[in-house]
């Protein structure tokens, strides 16, 4: 046991080295722009036991885990002929919250921060769809509805991500918390998360096409050892970083869907997306 616990520890300290490498490039300046924290895709996990059932979709009996989706999953209809639809249109985006788990405390959120992130999410889509689809805002032939609610939204508790930083050597606590509590690995109970249900339909019948889900979870301490040292660095950084806003993990689990969802529709429909 004591074997175990000291090699957690040279492995944290090795991940931290990498982090620190990576903060000294943002503070003295050789990372100059977000980019070199990456895309950011890599620093919410994808956890099966939070898939939420809103009511939103209309089968969630076939919802499936797909090869393709890093966690997401999805049902499609079998005689689904998608290079029929050349344009998309992106319904409102709805949101829920999460009900506290402490009884005491209530989750209060500002309007403004929801607007803020169903418009980034909004964007990311656009961004990630508009090099394949033309984006319309009227159903018609050829057109896909995308609709989209976001689920059990909790925003990070920054004052707890803060209260853990200040404990010596606490990240070797917090780094192993999450796979120890059922968790995504780097995660810790105050990390941000939220939830997406997807509907994709007939722009002139309404017939549901697919569906899907996923939830992703905030990894303060996201490192992925084969992207190699950099772009360990990088995940590492810009997980580290976003623990201390409430919002920034929802928005990578938004670049990371904008992104998986692009890509397979870009599959399916036989066409090469440049973005």
């Amino acid at each position: 046991m004591a074997l175990k616990s000291s090699l957690n520890v040279l492995r944290f300290n090795k991940l931290g080295t990498c982090l620190t490498l990576a903060m000294a490039a943002l503070l003295t300046g050789c990372a100059a722009d977000q980019s070199a924290l990456g895309n950011g895709t890599t620093i919410t996990a994808s956890d099966p036991a939070r898939m939420t059932r809103s009511g939103f979709l209309s089968d969630y009996a076939r919802l499936k885990p797909t090869k393709w989706g890093d966690g997401i999953q999805c049902w499609s209809e079998p005689n689904l002929k998608a290079s029929n639809y050349n344009k998309v249109l992106i319904s409102r985006i709805v949101v829920s919250i999460a009900p506290s788990k402490d009884k005491e405390k209530d989750i209060t959120v500002d309007p403004s921060d929801l607007k803020a992130l169903t418009d980034y999410f909004y964007d990311a889509m656009v961004k990630s769809l508009k090099s394949q689809m033309e984006i319309v805002d009227k159903p018609g032939p050829g057109v896909v509805v995308m609709r989209i609610a976001l689920t059990d939204l909790v925003p990070t508790a920054v004052k707890d991500s803060i209260a853990g930083t200040l404990i010596p050597y606490a990240f070797v606590v917090e780094a192993s918390s999450g796979s120890a509590t059922g968790r995504p690995a780097g995660s810790t109970p105050y990390m941000g998360e939220t939830g997406m249900e997807m509907q994709f339909r007939d722009g002139v019948t309404g017939a549901v096409l697919a569906e899907c889900r996923d939830t992703e979870i905030g990894r303060k301490y996201a490192a992925d050892m084969n992207q190699g040292v950099v772009g360990a660095a990088q995940t590492w950084a810009g997980g580290y970083l976003n623990s201390f806003q409430q919002w920034s993990y929802a928005k990578n689990a938004f670049d990371k869907w904008a992104k998986l969802v692009a890509q397979r529709m870009a599959e399916m429909r036989g066409v090469t997306s440049t973005k």
